[in-house]
This record gives C-alpha cells, sequence and structure tokens, in this order.
C-alpha cells in the first residue's frame, strides 16, 4: 500500500520515532522528544492546508482547532519580517537553540485542543501530530498534566503500552485528583498485559514446535498456516500460527496487532474444535489432537483469558461487578423521591465560594451539586444529596451521595464511563439511561429548537421544571459563570468550555424566574 506523502518538515528534529518494546525501547518510546514550539506549528500550518472540505466530522473539528491555534499565535507574536513572507512555514530552527519560541499561556489551550482533536481522527498522519503537540507541550513544561496525558493517550492509541503506562504514571504523580479514571487505565493496561503474558505462555507450552517459527518472518509462518489449516492440516498450521504471534511479540509489535492475530487464532482453533467434533476430528487419519481441541475445556480457558484481558484494558479490573449493590432509578422513580421536597442546586461559581449561605444551603430538604464541586462549609454548605455530573470525567465520583446522576450523550460513552469510572458503595442510587440526556431525550428539544449542548446544570434544572414535584427549586449562585468558576484544584485549571450556550440557558432560567437576588433565583 502507497502512503500519502506528508508535508511535514523533514528535519531530523522533527522526526517522531515511537516504538512499543517493553525494555529498552519502551524506555526510548517513553522519552519526550526534545519538539520547538516553530517546529510544531509549521507542521500545524501544512496540516491545515491539508485539511480542506473534509467528508469527515473529526478531521473538520481538528480543521477548526487549527486554524484557532494559528490565528491566536499570529495575535501573539510580532509581525514577521518582509523576507519572510510565510513565518510558520519557513525551517524552523533546531530545539534548544536560543531563537526558539516560547510557548505561552495563550498558546496553550489552542495547542492542547489541536492535540486532543488530532489524536480523536485516529488517522496515522493525525496521530503524529498530536504525539508532536504533546512532545511540545513537555519539552517546554516538563510538569504539564495535561501535556503527559495526551501524551499517554497517543502512545496506548499507537500500541505502545508499556510506554503508555510511564507515561500515564508521570501525570498520576503531577496530580491530586484523579478526575481522568487514570489510574484504573493503568491498573488495566498492567492487568491485561499480565493476562495476555499468561494466555501466550499456555499457548507455547502447549506447542513446543512453535518455537521452531518464532524467528522466521511474521507474513511468511502466518500465510503458510492459514494455507494448512484450510487443507485441514491443522496439526501442521498450528505450530505456525502460534510461532508467527511469538515472532510478534519478540518484535514488539503494537498491541493491536498482537490482539488481531489472538483473536484470529482462537477463531480458528474454535472452527477446528468444531470439526473436531463434528466426527471427522485429525485422530481419525491418525495425527494426535491438539490439547486445546481434545479437552473443550482447555480451549475455553484460552477464550477467557483473552476476553479477560481485553475487558481488562478497557475498564480497569473491577473488585466488585455490582458496584456496591447501587439501585438504579429511571425517570419515574427518581420522580417518586424527590416528590415534596424542597431543592436547591449550586453553582460552582466564586459568586458561592465568597458566600456565607452554608447554613441555608443545608437547610433545604435536597442538595444538588454539579461536577467538580468544592466543599467550603462556611461557603457552599457540608451536604451533597444528588451529585450531577458529564461522563467524561470522574471529579467527585467517589464522594459519597444519595443520588448520582450522569449526563452523556452518547450512549455507548456513557456506558463505557460508568463501568470505567463507577465507585463501588459511592452511591446508592443511580440514574439509568432514561434518565441519561434529559434535555434531548425526555425533552426531546433537538438542535433545530435548542442548537447548543446543554451544560449538566441546564439539564438537571430543565429536568427539575418538567417533572414540577418540587414546592421550591432554588438556584444558589447561578451568575452562568461571570464571576469564574470555583471548582476542585486539578478542575481549576481546566478552562470553561466554549461548546455550551450559556446566554441562551440564562434567558430561559429567567424566563421562569418567580423571584431574583444576587444569589439566589427561585423558579418555584
Amino acid at each position: 500500500m502507497t502512503k500519502a506523502r506528508t508535508r511535514w518538515p523533514r528535519q531530523r528534529d522533527a522526526e517522531v520515532p515511537i516504538t512499543s518494546g517493553t525494555s529498552g525501547e519502551t524506555v526510548a518510546a517513553a522519552r519526550v522528544n526534545a519538539m520547538d514550539l516553530e517546529t510544531c506549528l509549521s507542521a500545524c500550518a501544512a496540516h491545515s492546508a491539508k485539511l480542506v472540505a473534509s467528508l469527515d466530522s473529526r478531521r473538520n473539528a481538528l480543521a477548526e482547532a487549527l486554524r484557532h491555534l494559528l490565528a491566536t499565535h499570529a495575535a501573539t507574536v510580532p509581525a514577521a519580517p518582509a523576507t519572510s513572507p510565510l513565518p510558520l512555514l519557513r525551517r524552523p530552527a533546531k530545539a534548544g537553540s536560543g531563537s526558539a519560541l516560547l510557548l505561552g499561556d495563550a498558546l496553550m489551550d489552542p495547542l492542547l485542543a489541536v492535540g486532543n482533536k488530532a489524536l480523536a481522527c485516529g488517522y496515522e498522519d493525525e496521530t503524529k501530530l498530536a504525539l508532536m503537540v504533546a512532545d511540545t507541550v513537555l519539552t517546554q513544561r516538563k510538569r504539564s498534566r495535561a501535556g503527559w496525558r495526551l501524551r499517554a493517550r497517543v502512545l496506548e492509541a499507537m500500541g505502545a503500552e508499556s510506554a503508555a503506562v510511564i507515561a500515564y504514571e508521570r501525570y498520576l504523580e503531577l496530580t491530586d485528583d484523579d478526575g481522568f479514571g487514570v489510574a484504573v487505565k493503568v491498573a488495566g493496561l498492567r492487568e491485561g498485559a499480565r493476562l495476555r503474558a499468561e494466555l501466550v505462555q499456555r499457548l507455547a507450552t502447549g506447542c513446543p514446535e512453535a518455537r521452531e517459527f518464532a524467528d522466521r518472518p511474521v507474513v511468511e509462518s502466518w500465510a503458510k498456516g492459514l494455507e494448512l489449516h484450510a487443507r485441514g492440516a491443522w496439526d501442521e498450521a498450528r505450530p505456525r500460527l502460534i510461532g508467527a504471534l511469538l515472532a510478534q511479540i519478540a518484535a514488539d509489535a503494537p498491541v493491536g496487532e498482537v490482539q488481531q492475530t489472538l483473536s484470529r487464532y482462537l477463531t480458528l482453533a474454535r472452527e477446528q474444535a468444531g470439526v473436531a467434533g463434528g466426527g471427522s476430528a485429525p485422530a481419525s487419519t491418525g495425527t494426535r489432537v491438539p490439547a486445546e481441541l481434545a479437552a473443550p475445556a482447555e480451549l475455553t480457558g484460552l477464550t477467557t483469558l483473552y476476553a479477560e484481558q481485553r475487558r481488562a484494558r478497557m475498564r480497569g479490573p473491577v473488585e466488585d461487578p455490582t458496584f456496591g449493590g447501587v439501585q438504579w432509578l429511571t425517570l419515574g422513580e427518581f420522580r417518586n423521591r424527590i416528590a415534596g421536597k424542597s431543592i436547591c442546586l449550586i453553582a460552582n461559581s466564586q459568586r458561592v465560594g465568597n458566600s456565607s449561605l452554608g447554613a441555608e444551603i443545608d437547610d433545604y430538604d435536597l442538595v444538588v451539586r454539579f461536577n467538580s464541586y468544592r466543599i467550603d462549609p462556611a461557603a457552599t454548605g457540608r451536604r451533597t444529596d444528588i451529585h450531577v455530573s458529564i461522563h467524561k470525567h470522574g471529579f467527585n465520583w467517589d464522594q459519597h451521595v444519595d443520588t448520582r446522576l450522569i449526563f452523556g450523550g452518547i450512549s455507548g460513552d456513557w456506558k463505557y464511563s460508568l463501568r470505567n469510572r463507577l465507585v463501588p458503595g459511592a452511591q446508592t442510587y443511580l440514574g439509568d439511561e432514561s434518565l441519561r440526556w434529559p434535555v434531548r431525550d425526555i425533552g426531546r428539544l433537538g438542535r433545530d429548537v435548542w442548537s447548543s449542548i446543554p451544560t449538566s446544570g441546564f439539564n438537571m434544572l430543565w429536568l427539575l421544571d418538567f417533572l414540577d414535584v418540587n414546592p421550591r427549586i432554588d438556584l444558589i449562585g447561578f451568575d452562568f459563570y461571570e464571576s469564574g468558576a470555583y471548582r476542585l484544584p486539578a478542575a481549576m485549571r481546566m478552562p470553561i468550555t466554549s461548546v455550551h450556550e450559556y446566554t441562551s440557558e440564562k434567558a430561559w432560567v429567567m424566563e421562569r424566574a418567580q423571584s431574583v437576588t444576587d444569589m439566589r433565583i427561585c423558579l418555584r
């Protein structure tokens, strides 16, 4: 297959070598490649020029992020000399030179946004761009948590899991609040690697002949094994197939490729077991039946190991699959639990943080807090009865509450987050899928009616207004971030997202308000 030619800078400093080994090569993959900002911006400019009228929505999102980055850079640097009409496309200075650009605060968030959007595309060129962004950030800001997390995610996507674990652990060393569930991710990757090693060891032990093919080219052994399998010579095909797997591991192949080989081999083994069980087993011709075919329990055990290591990588080890015996709440059951009670919704705003309403807040029957809320008893009150959070991060998911409602627009992503981030015993009741995305799923307010993505606060507020079973609904400190955010320290470093339309949400609230003061908006 011919690869498309890239327009990236070809200098030595811009090259992005990646390996996925488990020893010296892992260390090499985990080591940050020194990357100056000008080289990265030059690559971003070249990549932006390629993304014209793409049919892929992910690449369109990346193109918008690139335009924003380049516009921000142009607005924050002096005009280029007349001899350099295209400053972003000229040959960059070598990393570490005195003329290298500095990564200022104004450029930090746009640059990270490009890295995240590039990684979301899932294509080779964009993944390399994401790695270059991470290395650029970490070259100048070695303690950047966002940079280490981005780099770890890129390495994981490239199949360099061992190196990804090193980067994830560096992120964990730098943060006190693991709102993104990185510790669980690391545990899952480690457990997945352990289970896969056990699976491969069992295959190799059960087929000593495979060692003969472990030093041969992977494609050659695999192709010959498939040919022999198609001819019904499984006893000859099996050593070659397992040998190809061993050769992949010895060559530090990306995890995704090894996973595909394991999956395909087990599929072939199950097919062969079906043939053997149907009365035409190889044993009828005097050949030896492999152990996993002669004993269905052995093949079942191998398949179980494969499934367990896949699950561990996806969600991490789960000691309590019932999550502490959590009880699921439907829309109707949630309505019945809150009916007739006074309820207040506490904003994560500086207006609340600077207040002295703690005692008044705790006097309500139900106290609702959002996402990465912060507790200061005198200002915010002590109690949290209902915690409402977007599914994309896990801030405060370990804090015990009576009811937790997790919102998310895409069902699959929402379920994945619950499996990965829910903390056993931290909640008694959990909203089910009928409460997943109230504005869209219950209200049926499509983008033609409500074009922006509703915030967690607006989803909850809309839900309470829709149910209309509370004699008192008060919003405390809701100024729609005019006073700034008041959140957990780790979340304070996250920008206030621009995907929401706070002006429209404020207008909706004010249309229904019964009374308004500096600190309190009463809807009932």
